[in-house]
């Protein structure tokens, strides 16, 4: 449990941001560190050499003015001889020469070294350690100056000097990384608010979330999580619209079961009894294509695309569908139309064959004997249609908005529908990128269709 824990951790993003910002920042800080010691370094060497040189042209003034006693200078200049316990003041060494190199004058632990060297900077070896030399010539060329340091001592004053720049470097490393995680911290904040506030969310609180104080960079997660919501919150709406109204819609039948099983149990005559039962069973009918109904829709409603789209020809569904419809005998006649070619598309021939059985069933439940009804598949400007016409007397002009609404039957329907079948016929339109239509006709009468527009039909074609 402790080691998912820790895997959770590291994978947070906090902690990975935060990793590799400390990472790098130690990298720079490292990097800095080395440049600031070698820099410090060499620029304490370069001071040194330039005492080395100060050192040496005082040397030549001194032994210029005190020609004649220079037993005395040598005596006092041994008396400011530093010790090499300081480090920032290593010990100087000399020796003074006349014009052709010969000693006149030499400090006790000088190197003895050639005076008629060239002028200029050189490494010796003395006493099992370099030195770094300055030989250097007056003027008027009558004396030669050579000074020199111990290179170890040297070194021990530069080390001093690139430690102590880099040290604040080195204390400064901790607080900086506090400085580090308190910023990460701070800045992702707006990601902790935001997760708290979607924690704190219930299916009763769906409003969308604030994004004003978001950063840009988490606006098109908010932007996201809001359209979720909105969906989620009208998922839940159209699941209390459609409890309530299916469980409206099913009372209705089962209390005409009840009351016709009442009325059989209680009837001694024949006719009132078997009248009871046939609308007991009118009434088992009605429940029953409401459930079907329900559970078609039940089905349809989550789906976000066709499963296993197919090829289907409208054509040979149509007449499918025609030939398993019982015609009623009461002078209504149903034909089939189709025009133009190819009538293919894309989808499930199981769902637009339900479609096509909805539309037929309507116009055959709600249009009055001797009515022509239509059945078609064609092709008018580039778009696909399938559906039922009639010239029966049509639909309300007010009432057409709203024939696709779950339950809603028109002014003029029967009390036997279901109010489902249009809803139904609307949602498998939109699985297929169809468009659900219904229209009165000029010419009197009534269709419903579903219709492909020119490039949705020529995409489904192509698939």
């Amino acid at each position: 449990m402790a080691r998912s824990l820790q895997s959770v951790r590291l994978q947070s993003l906090r902690w990975r941001l935060l990793r590799t910002v400390c990472v790098a920042s130690l990298c720079g800080l490292a990097m800095t560190a080395m440049m600031s010691y070698w820099q410090a370094q060499h620029e304490a060497e370069e001071l040194m050499d330039g005492h080395l040189a100060q050192s040496a042209r005082l040397l030549l003034a001194l032994v210029r003015d005190n020609e004649a006693h220079l037993t005395d200078l040598a005596t006092r200049l041994a008396t400011v001889r530093s010790s090499e316990e300081n480090l920032y003041e290593p010990p100087l060494e000399f020796q003074i020469g006349g014009a052709e190199g010969a000693l006149l004058l030499r400090s006790e632990h000088a190197p003895r070294a050639d005076l008629s060297a060239p002028p200029g900077y050189t490494v010796i070896e003395h006493d099992g350690q370099p030195w770094r030399l300055l030989n250097l010539v007056a003027s008027s060329g009558d004396y030669r100056v050579q000074v020199g340091q111990s290179i170890v001592l040297r070194d021990r004053a530069a080390l001093e000097v690139a430690v102590q720049t880099v040290l604040p470097i080195v204390l400064m490393s901790p607080l900086l990384l506090l400085l580090l995680y308190y910023s990460v911290r701070r800045g992702l904040k707006p990601l902790d608010d935001l997760a708290s506030d979607v924690a704190a969310r219930s299916p009763e609180n769906l409003m969308p979330l604030a994004s004003r104080s978001a950063p840009s960079e988490v606006q098109p997660l908010v932007a996201a999580l809001n359209r979720l919501l909105f969906r989620l919150r009208d998922t839940l709406d159209n699941e209390r619209r459609f409890t309530a109204d299916a469980a409206h819609e099913l009372r209705t039948p089962l209390a005409v079961v009840r009351i016709q099983a009442q009325v059989a149990q209680l009837t001694a005559d024949d006719d009132d009894r078997r009248h009871a039962l046939d609308q007991i069973l009118a009434g088992t009918d009605r429940a029953t294509r409401v459930v079907e109904q329900l559970l078609r829709l039940a089905r349809l409603d989550p789906l976000a695309q066709l499963p296993t789209p197919s090829g289907i020809d409208l054509a040979v569904l149509a007449r499918r569908v025609l030939d398993a419809t019982q015609i009623p005998g009461d002078g209504r006649s149903i034909s089939l139309q189709t025009r133009g070619t190819p009538l293919v598309v894309s989808g499930d021939a199981e769902l637009l064959e339900i479609v096509l059985r909805n539309l037929l069933d309507n116009a055959l439940r709600y249009t009055p004997g001797k009515t022509q009804i239509t059945v078609f598949a064609r092709r008018e400007n580039g778009d696909l249609s399938l559906g039922v016409a009639d010239d029966g007397p049509g639909v309300a002009a007010e009432e057409l908005p709203r024939l696709a609404e779950r339950f809603y039957r028109g002014s003029e329907a029967s009390s036997d529908g279901s109010g489902l079948g249009l809803a139904i016929a609307q949602r498998i339109a939109e699985l297929h990128g169809a468009l659900f239509e219904v229209a009165n006709l000029d010419g009197g009468g009534f269709e419903a269709r579903l219709r492909w527009p020119g490039t949705a039909a020529a995409v489904q074609q192509a698939r």
